[in-house]
Order: C-alpha cells, then structure tokens, then sequence
C-alpha cells in the first residue's frame, strides 16, 4: 500500500533517463578499470626483469667507433637519472672484469664450453620467484639466469650433434659449471639455470658473485658501466621515451613496445575511467534529486502517514529500499554488460596478439561494491532527512 501511494503516481521520465546513465557508467566504470589492472599486469610473468623496466645503453654512431664520444656512463650521470620526475630508480649494471668460460658438466650430454659475458643487476629489478637468487663463497653452486638465445643456440648444437634437444625445464636441470680467470690463477664453480630472459644478452648472476669474483680475480682494467637498467614510473613512458631520444639511449625494442603499449593503454583506459566515474556520480544525483523530488511531492501523504502513526523509520526504509533495489538492478545489469564487453575486448586483444589474464579481476568486484556502498550512503541520508523534516515540523 505504502508503495502504491507514494511511487506509482509520478513521472518516471527523470528516473528512467539517470537508470540509463548509471547502467552507461557502471559498464564503461568496471570495464575501464578491469583493463587498467590488465595491461599493468601484461608481460609480468613473462620475463625475468620487473614490470616498467628498461635496459638502456647509448646507441653506437661512426663517433663512437672512432672513439669520439662515449658509450659508458659516469656514475654522476646516473645520479642525475634518478632526479627525473618520470624516472623511479636507476641502477647500472655489473660486468664481469675478468675471463670467464661456461660448460656443460653432464655426462649424458656432449662436451660444450665457451667464453660468456656475464653480468649483476640489482635484485629488486628482478621479478625472480625463487629463494635461489642468492650466493656466499662456498655455496654449492651459483644460481644464474640464461638469455633464451643461448638455449637457442645449445639446441642448434645438440641437433647439429644428432642428439635430442631440450626444453627449459630440462635445462633447469642440467648442471653447468662457471670457469673464472684472469690469465695467473683460475677457479671453477658449478652452476645452476633457474630462470630464462629476452632481455639481457648475457649470464645474469647474483650481486654477491660478481663482487667476490671481480674482487679477486679482475684483470686490472678500469670496469665501465656500459647499460643502465630503470625503473620507470607507471604511465608515463612517453616521458622516458622522449628523454631518451634526446640523450643517445636506447633499449630493446621488444621492451619499448611493451612499455609503449602499457602506457597508450592505461593511459585510454585511465581517461575511460574518469570519465565513467563522472557519469556514474551524474547519475547517483540525478537519482538523488528525483528521490528529493519524490518527497517533495508526496509532503501530504508523509505527513497524514506520520500524524496516523506511521514510524518515521518505516518511511525512510521505504523510500531507501526502493532506489537502493533500483540501484542494484541497474548495476547489476551493468557488470553482466561488462561481461559480455569483457569477451569482446578480449578476442580483441587476443586477435592482436595480447594475451591478458582472462578472468575476472578483483577491483571489478571492488569497484561495482563501493558504487553501490556510496549510492546507498547518499540516498539513506536524503531519506533520513526528508521524512525527518516533515516529521518535525
């Protein structure tokens, strides 16, 4: 009856456009932001190096085959790096300062060896997933991390050998062992792959390693920093980019595009984002004036209601449930839409090449639950304080 009389008689033109608007908005919201977590998670598990990070070295010109300009940096240019606002930390990376030859230490396998490069990056600009990444002198081995080219090439041996190739979990199990050198003495260490990169043309060891081996078995020349790895801020590789043309760097262009791609997308994504927030708020107080409204002109029944006896409770609980079960409806209709977009844009991305993590992401649920939280805040205050201020009077 309560419902009858106070909401069955009104012009639902205004509410049925704001429905529209929070339907639009609550879509595009979840939408947006589920993407936004997306593209920031692209390529995370698939490399060893951390998400926005950058291998940079200078690019190599006929001045720099002449020896007329630099390919190293100096350690105060590094410093003045990490002074960028677009730029969260950067690191050089440590080159071996001595000889060192790699070979296979397994009997099922032919004898392999040759000269490597290696080198240390510092830990925190890993994305190793292993209590492995680490070393002290008289550890049983030395844990490292092999560029995919060089699994490339060890197969094209063993096939060229006649025998079978292997896989990467294979070789995780294959033991190698390190051979360090600086022309007088000499000292072998085994060692173990744990993880692969496309990043990094050489063999990745720990910091600790390379310390002690550079430490005691240097060849005396001055060790140059020739690569840099930074950190760059989420969404503002553009930044970076345009820094780095303008002082000679590059980087690989598999990480460029990636980093591009992250930046263009969460930057879409992000102004999607506003943009539905601003409609879902519009719409929110659409349907709070029309709840204002719908008070306003049914003063008459609230009051006769109240002057019978009616709870003030009772009232604001009508008035409450009714755009609350609205609201939900609405939304929920909204997420079941960004489902459904959800598949498109992911056979989009798929189709393209982009295999994101498909399944619904979390701050999906967070973001549809505070809509929600904050719309019902907002409209059991109106309630509360419409029916109050006939109550009172």
């Amino acid at each position: 009856m309560i419902r009858k009389l106070l909401f069955n008689h009104q012009d639902k033109k205004q509410l049925y456009i704001a429905l529209l608007g929070v339907f639009i908005g609550i879509t595009f919201l979840v939408t947006s932001v589920h993407y936004l977590l997306r593209v920031s998670e692209f390529g995370k598990d698939t490399e060893i190096i951390g998400a926005n990070i950058l291998v940079i070295q200078r690019k190599v010109t006929s001045s720099s085959t002449l020896n007329l300009t630099k390919t190293d940096f100096e350690l105060e240019e590094i410093e003045q790096m990490k002074k960028e606002p677009f730029i969260d930390d950067v690191q050089a990376v440590v080159s071996n300062n001595f000889r060192v030859w790699l070979e296979l230490n397994e009997k099922r396998i032919p004898p392999f060896k040759t000269d490597v490069f290696i080198q240390a990056v510092d830990k925190k600009f890993l994305d190793v997933k292993s209590d492995r990444w680490k070393w002290k002198e008289g550890d049983s081995f030395v844990p490292i991390i092999m560029p995919r080219d060089f699994i490339v090439m060890l197969n094209t041996f063993m096939s060229a050998s006649g025998i079978p190739q292997i896989s990467d979990e294979l070789a995780l199990d294959i033991k190698f062992r390190l051979r360090i050198s600086n022309g007088q003495k000499e000292e072998w260490v085994d060692s173990k792959i744990i993880g692969f990169t496309n990043e990094i043309p050489a063999l990745l060891v720990p910091e600790e390693f390379m310390d002690y081996a550079n430490a005691n078995f240097s060849d005396g020349s001055e060790a140059n920093i020739t690569q840099v790895m930074i950190a760059g801020k989420e969404g503002e590789f553009g930044k970076l980019e345009a820094y780095m043309d303008e002082h000679g760097l590059e980087s690989r262009n598999s990480q460029v595009v990636v980093s591009r791609l992250k930046s263009i997308v969460g930057t879409l994504f992000g102004v999607i984002s506003g943009i539905s927030v601003i409609a879902v708020l519009l719409s929110g107080l659409v349907l709070i004036q029309y709840l204002q409204l719908l008070m306003t002109n049914n003063k008459y029944e609230i009051r006769t209601l109240l002057r019978l006896g009616y709870a003030p409770k009772g009232l604001i609980n009508a008035f409450f449930l009714y755009f609350l079960k609205l609201f939900v409806i609405i939304a929920s209709l909204g997420f079941l839409s960004f489902i459904g977009l959800k598949i498109i844009v992911d056979e989009i991305f798929k189709t393209g090449g982009i295999n994101l993590n498909q399944s619904i992401s979390w701050i999906s649920f967070i973001t549809l639950a505070l809509s929600l939280f904050i719309f019902a805040i907002s409209s059991l205050i109106t309630a509360n304080k419409g029916v109050l201020s006939l109550h009172n009077k």
